[in-house]
């Protein structure tokens, strides 16, 4: 009987023994570098994060997430990713995420992307926020919502607003479509200060207004952003606001947003002159605001 006992044991460590070589025979799964190589990104603060994807036969696949300092110093360039997806990706994709993040997969806000070719993928704004080549816009100065009866009342330094003047006045601003993620928004630079909004807007084209009017007087505005400077105004800023002379910007900016000051896309730029409306006056392209990059794997 102990003669069998060993005989059983010993066939037992046999098979224990074939399976522990079968383990070991297993392919282990094998990870490559991916480097990132990017200019231009911002500090997100402490609730967002950037996030990079990989498009694998169609589907995202995450590479991890980085911070940017204020220096726009990345916190990662290198990360590790599977191998074989990696290998096989077709795309790259930056996009902006909650810090705390339940959701898995990317969010609207899709900031930069690029098809690899080889081992690199040159990744910009145009396919995933917009191709802004040919923006352009005007504004000029009036003040309608101190209006009373539309009599101009002689305080048009006081407003700001983008597009041509007329009864009503018309769009000017040549801004593509955003998609989900991203809006449009203006700004008043004001020295010693910063920038104060006149409000966002999702439909450059429209002739709508924009989504507030924080600072304007009682009467309707026009039907186009803008917006004059009379009430609620911020410490360290005095109102009404002299428009004349001051940095004037459209910036696009995520949703949601978390910041009051601009995001880094600011993608129209242009300075008011002395006149007040009819007289117009340019925003220009300002492609120096767009991040862009390079992806190696």
């Amino acid at each position: 009987m102990k003669r069998m006992k060993s005989v059983i044991s010993a066939v037992l460590l046999v098979f224990i023994l074939a399976a522990c070589d079968n383990d070991s025979d297993d392919p282990q799964p094998t990870t490559a570098n991916l480097e990132l190589n990017l200019n231009g990104l911002e500090d997100l603060g402490a609730d967002y994060v950037y996030e990079g994807w990989i498009i694998v036969n169609g589907a995202p696949v995450s590479t991890g997430t980085f911070t940017v300092d204020g220096n726009g110093n990345l916190s990662a360039t290198s990360f590790q990713v599977d191998a074989t997806a990696l290998s096989t990706a077709t795309t790259f994709v930056l996009t902006i995420e909650p810090t705390n993040d339940p959701d898995p997969a990317p969010a609207a806000t899709k900031l930069l992307s690029g098809d690899f070719a080889a081992n690199t993928a040159e990744v910009t704004i145009n396919d995933q926020v917009g191709d802004f080549a040919n923006a352009s816009g005007t504004f000029f100065l009036r003040t309608p919502t101190d209006e009373a009866d539309g009599v101009n009342n002689g305080n048009d330094i006081y407003g700001v607003w983008f597009g041509t003047p007329g009864m009503p006045p018309t769009p000017s601003l040549e801004l593509p479509e955003l998609p989900d993620g991203w809006i449009y928004e203006g700004w008043v630079v004001v020295d010693g200060f910063g920038p104060l909004t006149t409000g966002q807007f999702e439909d450059a084209s429209a002739q709508v207004a924009d989504l507030s009017a924080p600072f304007s007087e009682v009467n309707p505005g026009p039907p186009i952003p803008g917006e004059d400077f009379f009430l609620n105004a911020p410490n360290g800023v005095d109102f009404p606001l002299d428009i004349r002379g001051r940095t004037i910007v459209v910036s696009v900016e995520p949703v949601p947003d978390n910041s009051p000051a601009p995001f880094l896309l600011k993608p129209l730029v242009g300075v008011s002159g002395q006149e007040t409306a009819p007289a117009t006056h340019d925003l220009s392209l300002n492609a120096a605001s767009f991040p862009s990059g390079q992806v190696q794997r």
